[in-house]
């Protein structure tokens, strides 16, 4: 388990799962909104990005989350491991919320320093639609890599405790 990749809709939880992996597995970790984000919430153009995830999918050793579909192809081909977290939509719903409170007028540990946390109505729209826009896509692209790559799929928080439970501490 060198390279994995954790991927789900907002709010499933990717940024936490990935720092805790990290911790057990001392393997580095890359948030890819940190990357993405440019200081006030400006995207990276597609070229720049495309280098990003090129270099960064290079390395030997990583953690890997976030979504970007328009690169994910390239992130699976690279990855040792995908999990993909299909969280309840109440559940992603409730967490963006919840860190909108928690980080109201700061930046989350995962985001450029200049990207305060925000919530917006597209954006609430976009985590609820998520299943229905991306779901099975993602299924799709997983079955694609099916007996070449580790793919756990978590649909629950206790199945999250029992995945952190057989990861086994590096050190």
């Amino acid at each position: 388990m060198n390279r994995i990749l954790v991927i789900g809709s907002a709010g499933s939880g990717k940024s936490t799962l990935s720092q805790q992996l990290s911790e057990r597995l001392q393997l580095p970790i890359i948030h890819l909104d940190k990357y993405y984000w440019k200081p006030n919430w400006i995207a990276t153009p597609d070229e720049e990005w495309d280098q990003f995830i090129a270099d960064a999918t290079s390395q030997e050793q990583w953690i890997m989350d976030g979504n970007y579909s328009r690169t994910l192809d390239s992130r699976i081909k690279r990855a040792d491991v995908i999990i993909f977290l299909d969280m309840p939509r109440l559940l992603c719903i409730y967490r963006i919320i919840k860190r909108r409170i928690r980080y109201h007028g700061k930046t989350r540990p995962d985001l450029n320093e200049e990207c305060p946390e925000k919530l917006d109505w597209a954006f609430f729209i976009w985590v609820w639609n998520y299943k229905k826009r991306s779901r099975m896509r993602v299924i799709k692209m997983l079955e694609s890599v099916k007996g070449q790559k580790e793919i756990i799929i978590v649909e629950t928080r206790k199945q999250v405790k029992e995945l952190m439970n057989r990861v086994k501490v590096t050190g």
